[in-house]
């Protein structure tokens, strides 16, 4: 990757009254790669991306966009980028083709009816083509949004929580669509609140939480950086008087996480040894006679980089905020 960022934010802040919904951050994002930008409901993200976007105004700090300042010179930054909303309004009576055209129109596109015939191909919705979007399916509106967010070829294309509401069928088929995108050529930033979606796309993801970037790396670095290898869990039945330090204090364990209901208390143990780890629960089950079912054992993942960076699950964080 080349050293000088396609996009560049150096302390960054936005507040809304006496709340900071983005607190100083530094963020570099490099051409040509897919990057996540990861946190639960409330963190900051789409505000960040509407400021990259041009859309909001930071109160302090600067944005760049392939040299183009993201504040003073908005109208040359909304030239060079796609940006793909949480939510889209279009024209309900237009069918995908029609709304490609006019968009295309919209852009001075030389030719839109050519240009919105290729870019419904790339997004799989040829056979769409003459369908309005009451007419598709959640999946299929998705692509739409993304393809009208590509009309004018641009450098940048963003894209706000692509997949939230859709079925694990068309979530996995549009991550192919985004692998598509940057395959031809776009570098993309993506916001999610889906761990294995920023595991398997992006290149760099960073991690939100309460308005700041907590870590930035690959996922692969990410993961790397725990001091475990996996995570043993299991489901114990009634609630044994086990605290999360004694089992922390297993062989082989590093960290341990208890969530107990009515009936049944969840385990989950951090562990560099697993054999050593699951060796040593089944025999306190055993002194203690409490019946262990659901054991198994699960590589470590972007949920475990947020539990050791926050102290609490990624989950647990993400249903705070949509109460809050």
């Amino acid at each position: 990757m080349t050293t000088s960022p396609i996009i560049q934010l150096r302390g960054v802040t936005k507040r809304y009254g006496s709340f900071t919904a983005v607190n100083g951050i530094d963020l570099d994002v490099q051409p040509g790669e897919i990057f996540g930008i990861l946190g639960p409901n409330g963190a900051g993200k789409t505000t960040t991306l509407e400021m990259i976007e041009g859309l909001r105004a930071p109160d302090s700090g600067t944005i760049t966009v392939a040299g183009f300042d993201a504040v003073t010179q908005v109208d040359e930054v909304r030239k060079i980028i796609g940006v793909q909303l949480q939510s889209t309004s279009l024209f309900p009576y237009l069918s995908a083709n029609e709304l490609m055209e006019l968009f295309g129109h919209f852009y001075g596109i030389a030719d839109p009816k050519q240009r919105a015939s290729d870019l419904l191909a790339r997004v799989d919705l040829g056979e769409k083509a003459n369908a309005r979007m009451e007419q598709m399916s959640g999946g299929q509106q998705q692509r739409l949004s993304i393809a009208l967010a590509l009309v004018n070829s641009p450098v940048v294309s963003f894209l706000d929580e692509p997949t939230t509401g859709l079925d694990p069928h068309a979530r996995r088929s549009l991550w192919q669509t985004v692998l598509d995108v940057r395959s031809s050529g776009t570098t993309v930033v993506l916001t999610t609140h889906y761990m294995d979606e920023a595991e398997f796309l992006c290149d760099r993801i960073a991690v939100m939480d309460g308005g700041r970037i907590i870590a930035c790396d690959t996922p692969e670095a990410l993961i790397r950086s725990l001091p475990q290898d996996a995570i043993v869990k299991a489901t114990a039945s009634g609630n044994p008087a086990w605290t999360e330090s004694a089992l922390a204090a297993l062989p082989g364990a590093t960290s341990a996480r208890l969530t107990a209901d009515t009936n049944n208390t969840s385990i989950a143990i951090g562990s560099a040894d697993v054999q050593a780890t699951i060796v040593a629960l089944l025999a306190l089950a055993d002194r203690d006679d409490v019946r262990l079912t659901d054991l198994a054992s699960t590589s470590a993942n972007l949920e475990d980089v947020f539990l050791a960076l926050t102290g609490r699950s990624y989950s647990d964080s993400a249903e705070e905020e949509v109460t809050a």
